[in-house]
């Protein structure tokens, strides 16, 4: 039988020794919100955050509750923009980057990143 491991931790071991997949992985998170893809963008800032900074962690420094965060990032959840935008800025702040939004037809919004 092969082995296997938890796609949560595969993720998280490649983003602590991969700054650009870690970076590109929120990329595409605000990538997939920004082309009306919230499910995805949703599902991927969570597994962003489990891969790096953890929930116990942004939720104190947001003032938040970890839960709340988990369940706003569910594929189910319902984040007000504030508190999407919120998550989104302290976690850009977190990496040093700044995103630049292209806006093309409708649902092809394009971000690249700046360090």
């Amino acid at each position: 039988m092969p082995l296997t491991r938890d796609f949560k931790e595969t993720v998280k071991r490649r983003a602590e020794r991969d700054p650009e997949f870690r970076i590109g992985l929120l990329q595409d998170a605000i990538e997939a919100l920004f082309n009306n893809d919230l499910d995805t963008g949703k599902v991927m800032l969570r597994a962003y955050v489990n891969a790096t900074i953890g929930f116990n962690k942004l939720a104190a420094d947001l003032g938040k509750e970890p839960k709340t965060l988990m369940q706003m990032l569910s594929s189910k959840g319902n984040p007000g923009t504030q508190s999407l935008f919120s998550i989104i800025g302290y976690l850009k702040q977190m990496e040093g980057v700044e995103f630049k939004l292209t806006v093309g037809k409708v649902d092809n919004a394009k971000v690249d990143v700046t360090t």
